[in-house]
């Protein structure tokens, strides 16, 4: 199976972790398998705007990464679930500093400054 990850992955833990946990839905992803096993619809459902192929793919390659495990029940009608490895479990606390961490930033609509100045229209 091919992946969109590298051969190596960067010695920089900053530079690994946006190789295994980069692009916008994967931290969301994870997030919806924090509190246990969830089914390919259950995450579709949860992560509103993510297509279908984007939310396969990214369970296969946390699959081949060891973030997450895929099985597969023999019912009928089948039924597969997605569960975070004990590695993809320990970015529990990861996403909560990041969680922690967001929530002190200044929301401007609060009347708070903006944390940058709009850029000045090219003529």
């Amino acid at each position: 199976m091919t992946t969109d990850y590298p051969e190596n992955l960067p010695e920089c833990g900053v530079a690994r972790f946006l190789a295994l946990l980069g692009g916008p839905w994967a931290t969301l992803i994870v997030r919806e398998l924090l509190p246990g096993p969830r089914r390919f619809t259950e995450l579709r459902d949860a992560l509103p705007g993510i297509s279908p192929h984007t939310l396969t793919r990214r369970l296969r390659q946390f699959q081949s990464s060891g973030i997450v495990v895929r099985t597969a029940y023999a019912e009928i009608p089948p039924r597969v679930e997605y569960r975070l490895t004990p590695l993809g479990e320990g970015l529990k606390d990861v996403l909560e500093s990041m969680a922690g961490w967001a929530l002190t930033v200044p929301d401007v609509s609060d009347g708070a400054p903006p944390l940058c100045e709009p850029r000045a229209a090219v003529q």
